[in-house]
């Protein structure tokens, strides 16, 4: 990367009246926002449909966007809703995301979206429609079975269908074939519309000279179509269930770790044919963004295996993981791999050089620096070049929530560090300032930190599975005073010069 900036903002958080950010209008007033302020980067978090608590990191496909995200109003200007139907809103929040209250009533809406589209689309755009499915075959007809077969069931996890459905035995497949093809077919509709919608607006965004950050999670979740589909690729016994999972040991932060329950892979089948479903995942996502953010990259290197049966993350043990050959696998397949390294928490020399081996740059977070007065990797003046410097992240407290909650060493030793008395009320544009001034070659915010929020404005708190994931901001957040605030830092620190 060359020494660029940019923002960290999911979709959902973006301004609308209809109850959730799409890719709608705000979406692309977002990126005009970027663009003036003279950003090169906007960072997302993954695009998935999450499979409970609203969590992008538990998503019910590896392949699949959200289709919330759908903006209702491209819907209308299609042809496929009515203007009283885009009028006839509920009065949601404009602050936060009700997922209980959204998602009812925007599933709705999408199913006459789609009667709408098999009534009055063109030809240029069915047959767009099939060109998709055939080009996304692979992935898209188990995810649109498994979506289909699901809301049959109530919703609930594939392994708890009948047998011969959890197990994919032909028969029954081809039974359910045969009587369900109209809703497999809505199910491939809300994805040929995401990924309309999204590319419309990632080519706005590059042709603004602004590139997006996407974001994998390296396992996927079990209950989901990937495992579903894949069984032979997953720790899994002969009736589907996983006989160990992931997670992390024991550390500072938790005394009996962190028990995450994603099924793990089995590396050794994967390299039967060259990592062939990564390689898939890596291509499918590069169609949306950039960028790719590879969540828990450490697990690359080695991996934390937790019997199935135990309740903690206390009893497991480290297993190599696919390392260097896996990513030279993918080079060669696919070229260039534009890849960030997360790289962050207890991390070994050893994950150090197959970041380094790799080429990928790692994160630094600003929040970390600070925790005690020893310098540490985190801080500015140790920050290696090839890196994403951060104030925090989507799993951090905003800056200023963080500020509250710090020891006094730790405030003590950031008035020295910065020989300023810091208060509250300025310290996310102090960090952020010391982002953008360090040497990394790309320096990121969350837009709650740049708004200067409080903790109230949190994304996610780790271990928490109440009210994470649904901040919102308002349009007229996006001041001119903060633009230009932006622009004059990053002409100040050379960065983002290509948009001067």
């Amino acid at each position: 990367m060359t020494r660029i900036s940019g923002l960290i903002l999911h979709p959902t958080s973006l301004p609308g009246r209809f109850g959730i950010g799409d890719l709608g209008e705000a979406a692309y007033q977002f990126v005009d926002f970027l663009a003036e302020a003279k950003q090169s980067m906007w960072q997302i978090l993954p695009i998935g449909i999450p499979c409970y608590g609203a969590s992008p990191y538990q998503s019910l496909s590896a392949f699949a966007g959200n289709p919330l995200w759908l903006s209702p109003q491209k819907l209308y200007e299609a042809g496929y809703v009515s203007e009283e139907l885009l009028n006839r809103v509920p009065a949601f929040s404009e602050d936060r995301v009700d997922f209980g209250a959204v998602t009812p009533w925007k599933h709705e809406l999408l199913k006459v979206a789609y009667e709408g589209f098999e009534n009055y689309a063109s030809s240029e755009d069915r047959h767009a429609f099939d060109e998709f499915c055939h080009r996304h075959k692979e992935w898209l007809d188990d995810f649109s079975w498994y979506a289909t077969l699901k809301a049959a069931h109530g919703g609930v996890s594939w392994c708890d269908w009948p047998r011969e459905l959890a197990l994919r035995e032909p028969q029954a497949i081809k039974a359910w074939k045969a009587a369900h093809q109209k809703d497999v077919r809505y199910h491939q509709f809300l994805q040929y519309q995401f990924f309309k919608q999204w590319t419309d607006l990632r080519n706005y965004a590059n042709d603004r000279g602004i590139k997006i950050m996407g974001d994998i999670p390296i396992f996927v979740g079990y209950d989901s179509a990937d495992v579903w589909g894949h069984r032979s690729l997953f720790e899994l016994d002969q009736d589907g269930y996983p006989t160990v999972v992931a997670g992390v040991p024991p550390d500072y932060f938790s005394a009996t770790g962190q028990r995450w329950g994603n099924p793990l892979y089995r590396w050794g089948e994967l390299a039967k044919d060259n990592y062939h479903w990564w390689q898939m995942r890596i291509k499918v996502l590069l169609e949306l963004v950039d960028i790719i953010r590879i969540d828990h990259f450490r697990g690359f290197e080695k991996y934390w295996e937790i019997p199935s049966s135990e309740p903690t993350a206390m009893k497991g043990e480290w297993k190599p993981g696919p390392g260097v050959h896996f990513f030279d696998t993918l080079r060669k397949a696919l070229g260039t791999l534009p890849i960030v390294a997360e790289d962050l928490g207890v991390i070994t020399p050893e994950v150090e050089k197959l970041r380094d081996d790799c080429g990928f740059p790692g994160m630094k977070v600003l929040q970390f620096a600070f925790f005690d007065s020893n310098p540490n990797s985190f801080i500015p003046h140790r920050c290696v070049q090839n890196c994403v410097m951060y104030t925090g992240t989507h799993d951090n407290n905003t800056t200023r929530g963080w500020y509250d909650e710090i020891p006094d060493e730790a405030k003590n030793y950031l008035n020295r560090y910065t020989w300023r008395d810091v208060k509250e009320h300025d310290v996310a544009h102090i960090l952020s300032q010391m982002s953008l001034s360090s040497t990394a070659d790309t320096a990121m915010a969350p837009l709650q930190d740049i708004l200067n929020l409080g903790r109230d404005a949190r994304m996610n708190l780790p271990g928490s599975d109440e009210g994470n994931w649904g901040w919102r901001f308002r349009q007229s957040d996006l001041n001119q005073g903060l633009r230009q605030w932006l622009a004059d830092l990053s002409l100040l620190y050379e960065r983002n010069l290509h948009m001067f």
